[in-house]
């Protein structure tokens, strides 16, 4: 059977017209308005075999805020040659299936544009094999794809998220999951990369990276506040939560994943984070089925196979109110475009009030916990019973102290706004910790202290033996 190109040709098919608009209305929420696109880049897109679709995502004017209209460009695609084929030829072939689709969102305006996780390569992290795949990396900040971008960025005056597998020379050739960003004139303004590695079915991921230290980075540009929570992140609602309070408008989900693991997931993640953080998200998603050369398992009791399954595409964009776009097809290389007001974000945070409650109770716990515990240490300090119990503390707090980590990252930022405590919130964990060690060094001068009286005593006990001895001897 072959692949559902779409779920809403489906609908078109046998739902008659009144009463589709209200299933529209219920699946996606308020009707979008399709944007006109121009002849040149209507062509382009036909000649060049690959969907262009464009939707206006308007929000009530204000008084004292002029509209803050952004157009972001999703990009969805196959890989363009078969796995065998040379690594360098893989590559200009992806580069130069992007270029085309750039530049047709170029004409479109677009201003920020993002492509799916790792482009420049097959998603081969399901075969478990080094070679040929880790040739694929390159540097984040001045590898051939980097500089390939920069061009195409300063072309068309585009922010572009990048989303490659890097190297990182600098630091031991270690191996990522990067997200490139591209400033609209070319510079490389940063980069970020995926905070949480699947461990499920094929995704294999954690054979060739880590999870990200690199904290929850937001990225100023001309065109708003955006970040990037690449592809396993968006099953992680915290995730997404700290994006929002480190002030992102726009978060790019850049993934790739099968049709038989994600898809009853795909249409809600982003849109669900969208609502419960105020801001837009963008899913994109790569198409199609890529084979490789030699069979591999899953664990699972399946028979080996040589690909992944079906990656179905169906990249939207969804927006702070809860409504969203129609989505690219599951089968086909794609562009969509989306007109955005970013004034929606204060708007639907104004309405809904969720902000309101975002007061996470493990900070005053933390808090509470040390001050409880150094009161126990002034008071029952020289009893052993609670020397051993305080330490069994500090070894639970060492054994969890990568959630602490997290927590603290956080809570601090909910009052800082500082991305600095964020990317390092190893440097928030230590403060958090330390009066909790403050009292480990206590007990330990304390018990250095009641050791150095033992040993005086037992020394001068000795000395006052020796002398009655010498006094019975003379």
């Amino acid at each position: 059977m072959d692949e559902l190109y779409n779920v809403d040709d489906i609908l078109k098919k046998y739902i008659p017209k009144e009463e589709l608009k209200e299933v529209n209305r219920i699946i996606y929420g308020r009707e979008y308005e399709n944007l006109q696109f121009c002849q040149e880049a209507v062509a382009a897109a036909e000649s060049k075999n690959f969907e262009l679709k464009g939707y206006k995502i308007s929000c009530p004017s204000e008084n004292l805020r002029k509209p803050r209209i952004v157009k972001v460009g999703l990009i969805q695609n196959k890989i363009v040659l078969e796995t065998t084929e040379p690594i360098q030829c893989q590559i200009q072939a992806l580069h130069q299936r992007i270029e085309e689709i750039a530049n047709v969102a170029g004409q479109c305006d677009v201003n920020v544009l993002c492509m799916q996780e790792a482009w420049t390569m097959p998603f081969a992290f399901c075969t478990r094999e080094k070679v040929p795949w880790c040739e694929f990396a390159e540097s984040a900040e001045d590898g051939p794809t980097t500089k390939f971008l920069q061009k195409v960025a300063a072309r068309h005056n585009m922010v572009i998220i990048s989303p490659i597998l890097e190297r990182d020379e600098v630091h031991g050739d270690t191996i990522w999951n990067t997200a490139v960003v591209i400033s609209n004139t070319g510079n490389v303004i940063g980069k970020t990369r995926k905070n949480h590695i699947p461990r499920v079915g094929d995704f294999n991921e954690s054979t060739y990276y880590m999870e990200s230290l690199l904290g929850h980075p937001v990225f100023e540009t001309v065109f708003g506040k955006i970040a990037v929570n690449i592809c396993y992140g968006r099953h992680h609602p915290q995730n997404w939560m700290a994006y929002g309070i480190n002030g992102a408008e726009i978060v790019f989900n850049p993934s790739a994943t099968v049709g038989g693991l994600s898809e009853p997931l795909w249409a809600i993640e982003a849109r669900n984070a969208a609502i419960a953080n105020s801001y837009y998200t963008c899913a994109i998603n790569r198409v199609g089925t890529e084979v490789f050369p030699n069979e591999f398992t899953s664990g699972d009791g399946r028979p080996p196979h040589k690909d992944f399954g079906h990656f179905y595409g169906s990249s939207y964009v969804a927006a702070p109110d809860g409504s969203r776009t129609p989505a690219l097809s599951r089968t086909r290389d794609g562009l969509l475009v989306a007109e955005i007001d970013l004034n929606l974000c204060r708007q639907v945070k104004d309405k809904w009030g969720f902000r309101i409650n975002w007061k996470e109770p493990w900070i005053l716990a933390l808090i509470i916990f040390h001050m409880f515990n150094l009161f126990l240490v002034i008071r029952l300090r020289n009893r052993p019973a609670f020397q051993i119990s305080h330490f069994l503390s500090l070894l639970f707090l060492v054994a969890c102290a990568e959630k602490l980590n997290e927590i603290a990252a956080r809570n601090w930022s909910l009052f800082s706004k500082e991305q600095y405590f964020d990317s390092n919130g190893m440097f928030i964990s230590i403060v958090l910790a330390m009066p909790l060690c403050l009292c480990s060094l206590f007990i330990i001068i304390n018990w250095l202290y009641q050791t150095s009286q033992l040993l005086i005593v037992v020394k001068r006990k000795e000395l006052v033996s020796s002398h009655n001895v010498k006094v019975k001897e003379g």
